[in-house]
């Protein structure tokens, strides 16, 4: 990976465009010092350099041969290694040598542990290597590259470690808020539970399906457990019945250590006040929702129906609901997942009722009615009548199944006639069951159907502007070159932001917090060495100025002699720079192009085109808002007009290549 890539067509000497990390981390020198050096490698050379090795070197380069030697160079420290050299020249479709490539292997400590020869041993162990074969080169390969092989190399050696920038600490450390209620430090006991902690959030959630649980097995105890076999259905569940009994009584202790937030918005963390506020609220609610009756079956007392009929206050819990749908109406999966269980629940209170009263259709004696409503008519249908008006008749399951099924057809439609109310009590409890329905499909399904609009609501945006883009081609008949460079850019655009576009949704917001999200999201251009001298206040004017930009590949950034309007940072991605289709630099990961700055009046000229390799993501901070920051900041100007000609890996202004 210790490698250079230099213009072969350059018309004085051969320039360097492009240069790798570890040649970077090899030689001790910056991307900035390196671009636009002689390939040569003089600025390498030392007191132990060999001149005729070096003059081997230019006159391989003169005559674009492939090379390699082994030749003492000198870090930017001063300290002296030894490295295999080779150099190989690259050839593009028309076989005419576009690039060099140098490559650097750190022979050191290999050649310090053998021992030295005499000079002429090692002449001819360097004229050796000299005459070997081109097509024994370990980069043979490369020779039959065209001028396609930048795009290879640019996709795998673009990669930069962050971690040779230097981060200006003091500048980007969080700086003091002012605490909010949620997680300001309080003195409180430990013993208090925050209503805002994971552990409650996790607690209530148990407690809801608790309570679900209640809401089932309850009526459903009540309506189809007859008294001669409630204490054997009752002992079937009388474990999990228990539980959920000691969850609740357990939650009302828990509800007494509980913070809250007051009418004023603060967090109260007194204890006598929250148990003043939990009694005079839902206290009593959830007592009488947690008293143990399934306790007399253990002790083994005589259970009647009235017990059945006081559990159902625990339904009385269910008012908790509404402190959930509000508290999670943001969250549109989570209340549409609540919406449908409180409808599905609402069908199983219908079925029970509806058995009821078949029930009492039957029990009641009446010889015109009790032979046709619809638990006889079941019985019929299933070959198991009723006898003497309660013996026999279908298995609980088959009647609660029916009952559930009338209930949803009546809810969710107009009923299908298979299971029909006969009777007056009946009939009357259908027409309630339609106009409950109706008011379910109002507030449920209407609600549902927001939800899942919403829920595809960006997919949505996403398909109009698409149709949008294509009516305008269509109508101003683009040619298909340019159709298919706007759907590619759109598509591209649209998958990294998601159609957000942030300059408008951050436009409402205050200054104070739009600069401090702008400093989090320029991050990365803000951490340059050239800014590193700048004070936080100066960074936040300037993170204002920096705007996102994305170009694909293939698409010119800039075209020589355009006016240059801003600075760029390459956020990911490579690009090329070119003059006369002669590439000049190739710029990658962390890179900063763009011109130094002169009078504020004169206009920039590029002196060269920036052409995308691959998708790329930059931030660009315009020239004009620039100059604004620095007037605003006279201290820095003059640190930043030093500074910026270190940084820049290539400058675009005109006549800078002749300075």
């Amino acid at each position: 990976s210790n490698f250079i890539l230099a213009n072969a067509q350059g018309r004085c000497g051969f320039p360097i465009v492009y240069c790798s990390d570890g040649f970077c981390d090899l030689t001790g020198f910056a991307r900035t010092e390196v671009m636009q050096k002689n390939c040569s490698c003089r600025f390498l050379c030392g007191a132990e350099t060999s001149e005729p090795t070096l003059q081997s070197i230019e006159k391989a380069l003169d005559s674009r041969q492939e090379y390699q030697t082994e030749v003492c160079f000198y870090k930017k420290s001063g300290a002296a290694f030894w490295c295999l050299l080779d150099i190989m020249p690259i050839k593009n479709e028309k076989g005419e040598v576009v690039l060099f490539l140098f490559s650097f292997k750190d022979i050191t400590e290999s050649r310090g542990r053998s021992h030295p020869g005499d000079k002429k041993e090692e002449k001819q162990r360097s004229e050796k290597q000299r005459s070997k074969k081109p097509g024994n080169s370990h980069l043979r390969a490369a020779r039959r590259q065209g001028r396609t092989m930048l795009h290879q190399l640019s996709s795998q050696f673009v990669r930069r470690d962050r971690g040779e920038m230097k981060i200006n600490r003091n500048v980007f450390e969080n700086k003091p808020s002012i605490p909010e209620y949620k997680v300001a430090s309080v003195q409180k006991s430990r013993f208090i539970l925050l209503h805002y902690s994971i552990f409650k959030a996790l607690w209530d959630w148990l407690i809801l399906l608790a309570t679900f649980y209640v809401a089932i097995t309850v009526p459903y105890n009540v309506c189809f457990t007859g008294t001669e076999d409630s204490l054997s259905a009752a002992r079937s569940t009388i474990v999990s019945d228990i539980a959920v009994e000691m969850l609740f009584i357990l939650d009302i202790i828990l509800n007494f250590r509980t913070t809250y937030v007051s009418q004023s918005g603060q967090v109260v963390y007194d204890p006598r006040s929250i148990c003043i506020h939990y009694v005079a609220t839902w206290f009593f609610v959830d007592l009488i929702a947690a008293l143990p009756f399934d306790l007399l079956y253990i002790f083994n007392v005589t259970v009647t129906s009235l017990v059945h009929l006081l559990k159902t206050v625990r339904l009385l819990r269910l008012l908790r609901l509404l402190q959930k749908l509000d508290r999670y109406s943001q969250y549109s999966a989570m209340v549409l997942t609540l919406l449908m269980s409180m409808f599905a629940l609402l069908a199983h209170w219908m079925a029970c009722i509806w058995y009821v009263i078949g029930r009492k259709e039957l029990e009641s004696n009446d010889p015109r009615t009790w032979d046709i409503g619809w638990l006889h008519e079941l019985g019929k249908r299933l070959e198991a009548p009723y006898i003497n008006n309660s013996v026999g008749g279908p298995s609980i399951r088959s009647a609660y199944i029916a009952s559930l099924y009338f209930t949803l057809s009546s809810l969710t439609s107009v009923g299908f006639g298979n299971v029909c109310a006969n009777t007056d009590t009946e009939k009357i409890f259908s027409i309630c069951t339609m106009l409950i329905g109706a008011l379910m499909h109002a507030v449920v399904f209407g609600n549902v159907t927001a939800i899942i609009q919403r829920m595809y609501s960006r997919r949505s945006l996403y398909h109009t502007r698409m149709k949008d883009l294509k009516d305008f081609i269509r109508v101003h008949h683009l040619p298909q070159q340019l159709k298919q460079r706007m759907l590619e850019y759109f598509q591209t655009t649209w998958s990294v932001n998601n159609g957000i576009d942030a300059n408008e949704l951050l436009h409402d917001f205050p200054d104070e917090l739009r600069a401090d999200v702008a400093m989090h999201l320029n991050k990365d251009i803000l951490q340059l060495p050239v800014f590193e001298t700048a004070s936080r206040g100066c960074l936040r004017s300037l993170s204002l100025h920096i705007k996102t930009s994305f170009c694909a590949p293939g698409e010119y950034l800039l075209r020589q002699g355009d006016a240059l309007q801003a600075n760029y940072f390459v956020c990911s991605g490579s690009l090329e720079v070119l003059k006369d289709n002669v590439v000049l630099a190739i710029l990658g990961k962390g890179d900063l192009i763009g011109a130094d700055l002169c009078s504020t009046d004169q206009v920039i000229k590029t002196n060269a085109d920036v052409k995308a390799l691959t998708y790329c993501d930059l931030q660009h901070i315009g020239l004009r808002g620039l100059c604004e920051v620095l007037q605003l900041y006279p201290e820095y100007a003059s640190k930043f007009t030093a500074d910026i000609h270190q940084d820049l890996t290539f400058n675009l202004r005109e006549g800078s290549e002749m300075e």
